[in-house]
């Protein structure tokens, strides 16, 4: 009997319980959900020569930050290949192993080509898609609306009621401005399978860009204590309620969140979302004009200084050059800001010259030099979407920007950007901001 995946595409293996768990291994790598390694090891145990269970297993320790693990396991998965397998599981493997051997590049240009040929291959179109894949981390200044057409070119191959395709491009759409239709597109997939983290973040992302701050929250209380903790997500939705607490000015909350959730120790997230979540929560506390708890900076200085210590992977970067200006650890800031500065010279830092233009920037807001913050981030706002992440990860850029030309009193070019932003979405924050101008 032919076993297939849950998209109907064939696998090369004759067991039927190592079908099964694969299925059910995938399904949990793609909600972000605990039990998918051990639904992966069960399929590898029942077949160990069940090439796909091994690369599926080696994309989860990618997502894990366990490289020589991934490493491993991707080559078992091509010894598996080499006794028999489909062009189409070889062509699988040959892009998941660009991706985990550090090829982002040739990784998103042969995923491409491979979804022409089997555009139901949901596994290899996760790796473009979502705040920290392929795309988002590729430097371009389009990509939010490259995901987009990415899901709109393969729509056709996926069912209506396929949670994870609806969920992934609801996501793109939110992401790319189309807030209205990516919630509702959200919203479907997620009331098709609740048991899904990626779904609550999705969802998350569309309330914060509708506005709908309260939602948010009500959303994420209500769902997160299903979610186990274990969860790589758990600690990053959170967040994003400490997020709309902030909003709302209610610091207290948002700490209390912080405490719970999202510090080091309290998170069993990815350490890129850690470094990330900490660091642009405790810079907002501090920009919007409320005290940081003594030691949680240094908190953080301590769980990032293993992580990201070499330039050149701009997400991290921009935030690693926001701890150190926060900490006033000012070799750390200039070794890096020379770093990232050599890589745009050579050609080879993705994101470009907003990089660093964003670490200096964050130099001058913590030296109170605000006029200098507000010049440095001028001339490379429209560029800060190339750091990857999402819009709301991405807006503590921009809030830094804001924060710093009203206290530089820039208050027209405050009013313009503040103005832009109520318009895209109403924000009490924003609000706040605009009535304590200078008429």
């Amino acid at each position: 009997m032919a076993h297939t995946d849950r998209r109907g595409l064939p696998l090369s293996t004759r067991s039927a319980t190592a079908a099964a768990h694969y299925r059910e291994g995938v399904d949990l790598l793609l909600a972000a959900w605990p039990g998918a390694a051990e639904a992966l090891d069960a399929a590898i145990a029942a077949d160990p020569d069940f090439a796909l269970a091994q690369a599926a297993r080696a994309r989860l320790h990618a997502m894990r930050t366990e490289p020589a693990a991934a490493r491993a396991r991707i080559a078992a998965a091509a010894e598996c290949l080499a006794r028999g397998g489909s062009e189409r599981e070889r062509s699988h493997v040959a892009v998941l192993a660009l991706a985990i051997g550090g090829q982002s590049g040739p990784a998103l240009d042969r995923a491409l080509a491979h979804l022409e040929s089997w555009p139901r291959d949901a596994l290899i179109l996760s790796l473009p898609l979502g705040a920290f894949g392929l795309l988002a981390f590729s430097g371009r200044p389009d990509h939010d609306r490259a995901r987009v057409d990415l899901c709109a070119r393969h729509a056709a191959a996926y069912d209506p009621d396929d949670w994870w395709f609806a969920v992934s491009r609801g996501w793109a759409l939110t992401e790319d401005g189309a807030v209205a239709r990516g919630r509702a597109l959200t919203e479907h997939g997620f009331a098709l399978r609740r048991a899904n983290a990626n779904g609550a973040h999705a969802l998350s992302h569309a309330l914060f860009e509708d506005g709908a701050g309260p939602e948010a929250e009500a959303l994420i209380a209500g769902w997160l204590p299903g979610y186990d903790r274990s969860g790589i997500l758990h600690g990053h939705i959170a967040w994003h309620a400490a997020l709309a607490a902030l909003e709302r000015g209610d610091a207290d909350g948002a700490l209390a969140l912080y405490d719970r959730h999202v510090r080091p120790g309290a998170t069993a997230g990815l350490p890129l979302n850690v470094v990330t979540d900490t660091v642009s929560l405790l810079w907002r506390l501090g920009a919007y004009g409320h005290a940081v708890p003594a030691g949680l900076w240094d908190e953080v200085r301590a769980y990032a200084e293993p992580y990201f210590t070499q330039a050149g992977f701009g997400f991290a970067d921009a935030h690693m050059g926001l701890l150190a200006a926060a900490t006033g650890d000012r070799a750390a800031a200039q070794g890096r800001i020379a770093g990232l500065t050599a890589l745009v010279e050579d050609g080879t830092l993705a994101a470009g010259p907003v990089v660093p233009a964003i670490c200096r920037a964050a130099l001058a807001f913590a030296d109170e030099d605000y006029a200098a913050c507000a010049r440095l981030l001028e001339p490379v706002a429209a560029e800060v979407v190339r750091i990857g992440g999402s819009g709301a990860q991405r807006e503590v850029i921009e809030d830094t920007r804001l924060v710093a030309l009203m206290r530089a009193g820039e208050a027209g070019a405050a009013r313009t950007l503040l103005d832009t932003r109520l318009h895209r979405r109403p924000s009490p924050r924003d609000a706040r901001w605009r009535a304590a101008l200078p008429a």
